[in-house]
């Protein structure tokens, strides 16, 4: 009969789990061995656990099928946090294997003990300890089915000597669902929605990510009603794309004229989105419609609540609404939109050819229009989020992976692993800061062992930006936010990369169409302005004071060329 381990993996390849992330060691062991035994699985190395639950999140959000990273016991599992910490906010079904000590020395202070079954709780929405062979398959089952049923992670804690354990049930056979029933929405709430549409004079949709799938329905709506749309930044992807009424996105990543008609409107109606950042939401008059009734409210007072996928829902209002044909509020709304975008967006596109260091601006400009009609974008938080958000164009096929919610740095390398282990035959861009690649920079290590032909574009501009900015607007002068040069292209090359060091705008083009059409791995060096940074289209009269106050700090140290740059750098991108 099987061993514990054995049987898991059984029943992971029931659920059509076809690799596990991670780093083998002493408790995963048994784990390892029961991999290698087994057709239709393998083990992915990489070179940090962190990076491992990172590619499994990337995994998971790209396929919408369970992904898998493991840990060995102690320092081994704890490294996983990180990444589990993002998948399971970005609801990304993920699995982890949190191997551990001897079960005789559970809390004896055994060497490299910790407490998994209680460490990865808030992270999880199931972490549970197999302590007797009885306990398998139903609780590896009960695992799986959980994290897909509820978006996000579970973990099983299995010591090494556990794992050894022979079976004391059978397998027998797994079934799963993954793809859950849309939740129709109450008629009486679909009523009072239409209600509230009906009585509104002018009416603006904010979208997020629960559009997915809806977005035929959003723009009947909008065009019924006569409705701006703006996005999220997880929505973007979803809605932007064909979208004659689109208005941009807010937050503190935020462009165009989002804020403006979210505030300016008579009702806001937020579509599947959680958005976590209130000071931006005017706070009034505002329905919210959810498939997941705990979020409704908790960002803001609401009019009208309506529990429902946004799809279901707008399919059921769409024959009650009474259209609305006056587009002044609608066309007032675009036409700010388009000043923004031609003082804001499009600032660091045009006459860059002599603008040294390069502009990132321009370089994530290019990057969009020389990648494929559906690459798979991995995105860095911090700045990189920025470049993401108002240059990468959506078409309904792109995909853009990062750290929306937890916002942690050094994600986009290891999600790219986790996307191009998922989808061989597709462009997958890592769209990397120097800070998030250099936190992770073992992970080049991976990529070049596995041969991914992951493109690395490296922002590299010496600097943690959204830090500095931050910083700026909290009126302080940036501390430790800039550091000495890093040659990103000669330790790729050193590694085995193919490489290219791009310091002059006329090199862009050629050097990332060059790298894109390399068969294998490619890392792209590109040096970028330190001072370009990103200031929100609407900040507050204290941020504005903070920032100027910064400034002033820093003149009186003897810092004027370096706030003359940052001027000359910024100087369209600061709202009028």
């Amino acid at each position: 009969m099987a061993n514990l381990a054995e049987q898991l993996i059984t029943v992971l390849r029931q659920a059509g789990v076809e690799r596990i992330y991670g780093v083998v060691g002493d408790s995963l062991n048994p784990v390892v061995d029961a991999i290698r035994r087994t057709e239709g699985i393998r083990w992915v190395h990489v070179r940090n656990e962190e990076a491992a639950a990172f590619a499994a999140a990337a995994e998971a959000q790209t396929t919408g099928r369970l992904a898998v990273c493991a840990g060995s016991c102690g320092p081994g599992n704890t490294h996983l946090i990180q990444g589990l910490y993002d998948a399971h906010r970005s609801g990304a079904p993920v699995l982890a294997i949190a191997s551990h000590i001897p079960s005789p020395q559970i809390g004896t202070g055994f060497f490299q003990e910790t407490h998994p079954e209680r460490l990865f709780v808030e992270c999880s929405h199931f972490c549970e300890l197999i302590s007797q062979p009885a306990q398998m398959p139903r609780l590896a089952r009960i695992a799986i089915q959980q994290s897909l049923a509820e978006g996000g992670v579970s973990v099983l804690v299995l010591p090494g000597d556990v794992a050894h354990l022979k079976a004391a049930l059978p397998t027998g056979e797994s079934t799963f669902v993954g793809e859950l029933s849309p939740v129709v929405p109450q008629a009486d709430q679909v009523r009072a929605l239409a209600d509230a549409i009906n009585a509104a004079g002018t009416v603006t949709l904010f979208c997020g990510a629960g559009t997915r799938g809806a977005h035929a329905e959003v723009m009947a709506l909008a065009e019924t009603v006569s409705a701006p749309i703006g996005h999220t930044l997880r929505g973007k992807e979803w809605i932007q794309y064909d979208n004659p009424y689109d208005v941009g996105m807010s937050g503190l990543l935020g462009y165009g004229a989002c804020h403006e008609a979210m505030h300016e409107c008579d009702l806001l109606i937020l579509l599947g989105t959680d958005f976590p950042y209130d000071s931006f939401l005017p706070g009034r008059n505002t329905v919210q419609v959810d498939h997941d009734a705990s979020r409704l409210g908790r960002r803001t007072p609401l009019a009208l609540a309506v529990h429902g996928d946004v799809r279901q829902t707008l399919l059921a209002v769409q024959p009650l609404l009474t259209r609305k044909p006056n587009r002044q509020f609608l066309d007032r709304m675009l036409g700010k939109h388009l000043r923004a975008l031609e003082n804001v967006v499009g600032a660091y596109t045009e006459r860059v050819e002599k603008h040294v260091p390069i502009h990132p601006e321009y370089v994530a400009d290019i990057l969009d229009e020389l990648a494929s009609d559906d690459a798979v974008f991995t995105v860095d938080t911090g700045m990189c989020n920025v470049w993401a958000a108002r240059y990468l164009t959506p078409n309904g096929r792109r995909r853009v992976i990062g750290s929306f919610l937890h916002g942690t740095m050094a994600n986009a390398l290891p999600h790219a692993i986790g996307a191009q282990f998922a989808h061989p035959g597709r462009q997958v861009v890592s769209m990397s800061g120097d800070g998030g690649l250099g936190m992770l920079l073992g992970e080049l290590l991976t990529v070049k062992l596995h041969k991914l032909p992951i493109k690395i574009v490296v922002f590299n501009n010496s600097s943690l930006g959204m830090v500095k900015l931050e910083m700026m607007v909290d009126g302080l002068v940036d501390f430790e936010t800039d550091h000495d040069p890093v040659d990103f292209a000669a330790i790729a090359h050193g590694v085995g990369i193919h490489s290219v060091r791009i310091e002059k705008p006329t090199e862009v083009r050629s050097g990332l169409q060059a790298a894109l059409a390399h068969p294998g791995p490619a890392l792209i060096d590109v040096v970028t302005d330190p001072n370009a940074l990103s200031v929100p289209p609407h900040i507050t009269a204290a941020q504005v004071k903070g920032f100027a106050l910064a400034a002033g700090k820093v003149v009186l140290e003897g810092g004027v060329g370096k706030m003359l740059d940052l001027a000359r750098g910024n100087l369209r991108n600061i709202p009028r």
